[in-house]
């Protein structure tokens, strides 16, 4: 079956934005992690893959057995410079196409900062490929068990353990419940240090393929007796990376329990975390451990009550994880400050009021679509409304009515007969001042799709990201604007 591309899907990938943006969540108050990712899940062409990867080369292999594994993972670059994991399965892992495309929208339909988020897959004669956000630091199992400068940090292991249950609460809110062979190799760190859980792990190597690869001494005992993944199956595989965290070592549950239950917890722990935790943190870290670990799966919690067990045993909650990893990450100091513009300015301060001004001096002079529209000669008199609603839109803009404002402009981009960059910006500010940036960030990347060389969208996409708290990716985007329009100006 050949690559599909809607509108916004690849085409998005072409025009430079920043497909790590998601939407707001709120951690701090029940830690869902929830967020809405641009772009939407899409089909990627098998020339495209190859071309990210340099044809399936060797040397861009990351996943963990390499060559000889059944189904490999390769590291890759597209075209708008955003590196991407690309994971190749057995050419005879899924052979109804129509099951695979089905299976990786639904797990491409999951926006949550808690997972490295699948953004893609490929789907062309018996290629099956799938592809997602690449995080640049690593595995858990590196870090963990094969450390070079500082074993992880006791704060570290606890957030690792919270975030990882963060995410599993989300997929199952989502009715993604099933996660198979959940491991070490499947937690990895992002840019920032923090850690996500791998959205290869929500589909099955193949259609009817072994859902747990690892030794069967850390198979949830029901697998072993039906061949089926469940629910509490993945909390009992969350329970042997809990031991993986107090450990440092890969140590079989039989053998953990048995010293749990000689109350010799602390010849479970890492000697490299001595002195750097307390007793009782130990203590609580152990009896989740064994909850998880029951033999009868009815017995165990659910991931919802994981998490809120793991939210009250964080440790310098304050300190990024960059810091606690002691991963290298690049800050505004080391670098030559941007020279902002007025409008850039704005964004920076999150100043709406500012920003309005300017959009209304800027009104449609970069908007083809609009300054063309009188040169029709014929109206359809869904067109003249199309308009109409446009013009009863900006009326409201002017006015500062932006709740009508956003309803009359979403009439207009629903007629969709004329496409405005300009009128998803209005539309994208308007959002804005009623607190709503996550649609805000939508309308944003939708101008820079219909006009990609326009520094305005970058600028609003900028402002949405510091709505969101999303710092980093907000300096990027500001400075992608700021040396956009510095390029225009020249020309």
């Amino acid at each position: 079956m050949g690559a599909r591309c809607s509108k916004f899907s690849i085409c998005w990938f072409h025009s430079h934005l920043k497909a790590s943006v998601l939407e707001s969540s709120d951690l701090e108050n029940g830690g869902k992690g929830e967020k809405n990712a641009w772009p939407s899940f899409g089909e990627f062409s098998l020339e495209q893959l190859k071309v990210a990867t340099s044809g399936f080369s060797s040397d861009n292999i990351v996943s963990e057995h390499g060559e000889k594994a059944p189904n490999v993972v390769y590291k890759g670059k597209l075209d708008n410079d955003r590196w991407v994991a690309v994971k190749r399965f057995n050419k005879f892992a899924w052979p109804d196409s129509r099951q695979f495309l089905e299976e990786a929208k639904a797990v491409g339909s999951l926006r949550s900062e808690r997972l490295a988020n699948l953004i893609g897959c490929c789907c062309e004669g018996d290629e099956r490929l799938l592809v997602a956000e690449f995080m640049p630091n690593e595995t858990l199992a590196k870090h963990l068990f094969h450390w070079e400068n500082q074993p992880m940090k006791w704060a570290m292991r606890l957030r690792v353990a919270l975030y990882l249950a963060q995410a599993l609460e989300y997929c199952s809110s989502k009715g993604r419940a099933l996660y198979h062979d959940l491991n070490a190799y499947r937690i990895l760190f992002d840019n920032d240090g923090n850690p996500r859980l791998s959205c290869f792990g929500l589909m099955k190597n193949s259609r009817d393929g072994k859902s747990y690869s690892t030794n069967l001494a850390f198979t949830p005992p029901e697998y072993l007796r039906t061949g089926r993944v469940t629910p509490e199956s993945v909390v009992y595989s969350f329970g042997t990376l809990l031991l993986d965290l107090m450990s440092g070592k890969h140590i079989p549950p039989s053998h953990a329990l048995d010293l749990i239950r000689g109350k010799n917890f602390l010849m479970l722990m890492d000697s490299a975390l001595e002195g750097h935790f307390s007793n009782e943190d130990g203590m609580e870290l152990v009896r989740l451990a064994s909850r998880c670990l029951q033999y009868e799966a009815r017995e165990r919690p659910n991931a919802k009550s994981l998490v809120i067990s793991l939210m009250s045993v964080q440790k310098e909650a304050e300190v990024p994880s960059h810091v606690l990893m002691g991963i290298p990450h690049g800050t505004a100091s080391s670098k030559q400050p941007l020279s902002l513009t007025p409008f850039g300015e704005a964004c920076m301060r999150i100043d709406l009021t500012a920003i309005h001004e300017i959009l209304e001096k800027m009104g449609y002079k970069d908007d083809e679509g609009i300054a063309n529209e009188l040169s029709f000669q014929m109206w359809t008199s869904q067109m003249q409304e199309t308009l109409n609603s446009k013009k009863h839109g900006d009326t409201a803009f002017r006015a500062k009515d932006f709740a009508t404002a956003i309803d009359c402009y979403t009439r207009f981009i629903d007629g969709g007969t004329i496409v405005s960059p300009t009128v998803y910006a209005r539309r994208c500010l308007s959002y804005l001042m009623n607190d709503r940036p996550q649609e805000a960030l939508g309308d944003a990347m939708q101008a820079q799709v219909v006009s990609p060389q326009w520094p305005t969208a970058l600028y609003l996409q900028a402002t949405c990201l510091f709505s969101l708290g999303m710092e980093g990716d907000a300096q990027e985007t500001l400075k992608d604007g700021t040396n956009l329009e510095a390029k225009r100006s020249k020309n």
